[in-house]
């Protein structure tokens, strides 16, 4: 792209379609967003890739390389993160990156760390692309935990503030089911398929392949328009079908182990790149672990025919163990609803609940409760059992 060698241009053609970030995603919102930072003769540009400090941005004069040192928080929520749209110096070597945009979502994974922070993986993001293998058996489990997080990928103004003229926005998931190709049969894929879907309400599945092309059209559709990141294990496949959807070799690919399929990690920083269709996607480094963030609304969305169960039972504190008229529990025993899916589901809420503990002194108080409530009830039933065999 032919970008303008000054920022003189940029000022006169803010909210245009002709602007020279266009192609990244640059907008009329975007541009409301940035004009106080425009008054003070600040440029804006969106962040490619970040490391140790620095960052690569696309701004109307091509590509910097800026220092953040003016953008360290406190907060690892706020860090500076690929996809970010920034406020950055007009000149000067170095440049700093001087403000962050306000966030319209981001997709966040809390850390390892013991401290429960939050990690923030991609901004501003219109599509997320959950990438299974069908090089090795389905992880179901791992798929929820995956869709749990990507649904509750909106609320950047929790982030950041919320972008002028964003409203409430959501970044919608979609599964991508890669090296189809390895499952010739069509039969068993469509029940590969089907196992996904009945586990993913209302997300789209796609199976597609690098090596034939299956599914490779679609899925161009789908990101031509806005902002894609793709996610899921080492050894997914998400290089591969970044350079497929790119036309080149851009991002280093490695082959998967035999015994496991899982990959080395060939991606090692989150990358932003432009589609030649149309629509910008991000690559990201393959994920060990997913720890759930503030997802308790991504679990109600996911496991949403448990949510809808539950408000069958008899008592509407039902723990859905023992209780008398718990309708969950009638489903599990009518083979309706697989122990499998019950289980994944009281995980996945038991993990959020930890961690939102850990930052919510009200949670935290809420959880002592039921405890010692859950206690003085055990001691009950044990006295009551005593006093039967006496």
């Amino acid at each position: 792209m032919s970008l303008p060698s000054s920022s003189s241009s940029f000022s006169t053609s803010l909210s245009t379609a002709s602007h020279p970030l266009a192609a990244y995603g640059w907008d009329d919102d975007w541009a409301d967003a940035f004009a106080p930072y425009a008054a003070q003769g600040l440029v804006p540009g969106r962040v490619l890739r970040v490391d140790r400090g620095r960052c690569d941005l696309i701004t109307p004069e091509g590509t910097v390389l800026a220092d953040t040192a003016f953008v360290v928080p406190r907060d690892p929520m706020r860090i500076i993160c690929t996809g970010d749209w920034a406020a950055v110096d007009a000149e000067g070597d170095p440049r700093f990156v001087r403000a962050l945009l306000p966030r319209r979502t981001a997709f966040v994974r809390s850390t390892s760390s013991k401290r429960s922070e939050g990690q923030v993986l991609a901004t501003n993001i219109d599509h997320i692309a959950i990438c299974v293998s069908l090089a090795v058996e389905l992880d179901l489990g791992r798929v929820e935990r995956f869709l749990a997080l990507a649904l509750s990928s909106s609320g950047g103004d929790a982030l950041l503030g919320a972008a002028a003229g964003a409203g409430e926005r959501t970044a919608e998931p979609l599964v991508v089911l890669t090296k189809a190709d390895l499952v010739p049969d069509a039969v068993t894929l469509s029940h590969l398929v089907q196992d996904i879907e009945r586990i993913a309400p209302g997300v789209q599945v796609l199976p597609v392949s690098s090596a034939s092309g299956e599914g490779i059209d679609v899925f161009s559709a789908i990101v031509s328009g806005g902002t894609s990141v793709l996610l899921g294990t080492s050894g997914a496949g998400k290089s591969t079908l970044a350079n497929t959807l790119l036309g080149q070799d851009v991002m280093t690919v490695r082959a998967a182990r035999d015994v496991d399929g899982k990959g080395r990690h060939t991606t090692t920083t989150r990358n932003l790149l432009v589609l030649p269709t149309g629509g910008v996607l991000i690559d990201t480094p393959g994920l060990r672990g997913v720890g759930l963030w503030d997802a308790e609304v991504g679990v109600g969305q996911v496991f949403s025919e448990i949510e809808d169960l539950a408000e069958e039972c008899r008592f509407h504190d039902c723990a859905h163990e023992a209780e008398p008229g718990c309708a969950v529990r009638a489903a599990i025993e009518d083979g309706v609803l697989p122990e499998r899916r019950f289980d994944s589901y009281r995980k996945l809420l038991r993990e959020n609940q930890r961690i939102v503990a850990k930052t919510d002194a009200r949670v935290r108080a809420e959880i002592r409760k039921d405890w010692k409530r859950k206690g003085a009830e055990g001691r009950a039933a044990i006295d009551a059992k005593r006093g039967r065999l006496r």
